[in-house]
């Protein structure tokens, strides 16, 4: 099973967007419609300091009736983000995300940021796996790998 570093660097698109904690709402909604992604990691001096997304913005601020457009990022992200290191493997990510109910998972090495896995990205990788998997076993079944 391969690890969190290996499906990072499979990725077609493996650049992770941010924004600034002290940004508003309304350049971080800017910046998930623009890029077409769910998620935006949250960082302060360059380091990881939250998480914002779309389901943080319709739980706490279109469900509340209230235009916070001008509010912080801060106000309104995760900020006890969970994650995971570049050699915690696919599984292990799948359960934290299913457990969690997590669609994104920043990874740390030494603390520092290097990529954010999706639910989406590690589907596809589980998807390869079990196909190949599959491949394998009926090779064997005839005969073709000793």
């Amino acid at each position: 099973m391969k690890t969190a570093a290996e499906v990072l660097r499979s990725k077609a698109h493996a650049y992770v967007y941010s924004v600034d904690r002290e940004d508003s709402l309304l350049d971080g909604l800017r910046v998930l419609a623009e890029k077409g992604v769910g998620a935006l990691v949250v960082l302060s001096g360059g380091r990881l300091v939250g998480i914002v997304s779309e389901r943080d913005y319709v739980r706490k601020v279109a469900l509340a009736e209230r235009s916070l457009l001008n509010t912080k990022i801060s106000e309104i992200m995760t900020s006890n983000v969970i994650s995971v290191g570049p050699r915690d493997s696919v599984q292990y990510c799948m359960e934290l995300m299913t457990e969690r109910r997590l669609r994104h998972l920043p990874v740390l090495a030494e603390g520092e940021l290097i990529g954010l896995l999706s639910i989406g990205d590690l589907v596809k990788e589980t998807i390869a796996e079990q196909a190949d998997l599959i491949r394998q076993l009926e090779q064997y079944i005839r005969g073709e790998i000793p």
